[in-house]
């Protein structure tokens, strides 16, 4: 089991979350998870929420997944709510492992303004839950200086920043909004309106804050991906398909987190049109079989 794990196992909210979340569960599942603690792969270390920030490991491994069906070995992922910087850190650790598992290499970015949140504009920035000069980022050199040679620490206005990066950057297969506001998430959003070769065809999302109980659709992180969706014809974001019912800690909440941004005019979809391919369905009452068995 991973050393980090240990220490979190000494946080009171961690032993709470386990009761609330693995506890409920069937014990089979959970001897299960236990086995995989101690002897199982990296893959089913992830699928039993046995990796440090689950919604990343899950993620990171998916859209490494994706990236080897559409033939690119190298994708980015990025983060844009970096504060100090834990969050960056672990996907970079995690990543790392998911290159071994994958041989998908990572570019990892993380985007913040550094200085703290922005005072809120007004409701839609649910400034009942977050306030001007939340989460500041104390020692951005001392975070760049434990970032891997793959990762980039980027300060500064994030509307302006995604452009360059945008221009540069490997296809982005994974990101992960914690900026809180509303505004600043129209902002991070801004990311997807690249050239379509920028992206996979599909891209695992995390959409931090729209966990607690009164945030809603008309506010924050949610108002924001419902406005891009309905505004842009060829790039829709929509919760990931069946996700909590393929898990097997069901109860875990990161999975309401979790999205896919559909880039509907990538290659890969348009090319697919000119493409033949006999999908024969097997029908055991009449004897025919599936011909590519």
């Amino acid at each position: 089991m991973d050393s980090l794990l240990f220490k979190r196992l000494r946080e009171g909210r961690i032993w709470k979350r386990i009761l609330r979340e693995r506890m409920t569960e069937p014990l089979s599942v959970n001897a299960y998870a236990a086995f995989a603690a101690l002897f199982g792969s990296f893959r089913q270390k992830v699928a039993c929420d046995l990796v440090i920030r689950q919604h990343h490991a899950f993620g990171l491994l998916t859209a490494a997944d994706w990236a080897r069906e559409s033939g690119v070995n190298r994708i980015s992922a990025m983060e844009f709510g970096v504060a100090n910087g834990a969050g960056l850190l672990n996907m970079c650790s995690v990543a790392e492992r998911v290159t071994k598992e994958t041989g998908v290499e990572f570019e990892i970015y993380g985007f913040d303004c550094g200085t703290g949140m922005p005072k809120p504009r007004d409701y839609r920035d649910h400034p009942e839950y977050y306030s001007w000069g939340d989460f500041p980022m104390q020692s951005p050199d001392s975070l760049r200086a434990k970032l891997p040679p793959s990762a980039r620490l980027i300060l500064g206005d994030i509307s302006e920043s995604i452009q360059g990066c945008l221009a540069n950057c490997a296809p982005i297969g994974f990101i992960s909004i914690d900026v809180d506001y509303y505004f600043s998430t129209v902002e991070a959003l801004k990311v997807l309106e690249g050239p379509a070769n920028r992206y996979l065809p599909s891209i695992v999302m995390y959409l931090d804050d729209i966990g607690y109980d009164r945030h809603n659709p008309f506010c924050g992180e949610w108002l924001a991906v419902r406005e891009f969706t309905e505004t842009h014809a060829s790039r829709k974001i929509a919760r990931f398909n069946m996700l909590r019912q393929q898990r097997l800690f069901q109860r875990a909440m990161w999975v309401e987190r979790m999205f896919i941004a559909h880039i509907l005019d990538h290659d890969w979809r348009v090319r697919s049109l000119n493409e033949y391919r006999e999908i024969v369905l097997d029908n055991p009452y009449s004897g025919i079989t599936n011909r590519s068995e």
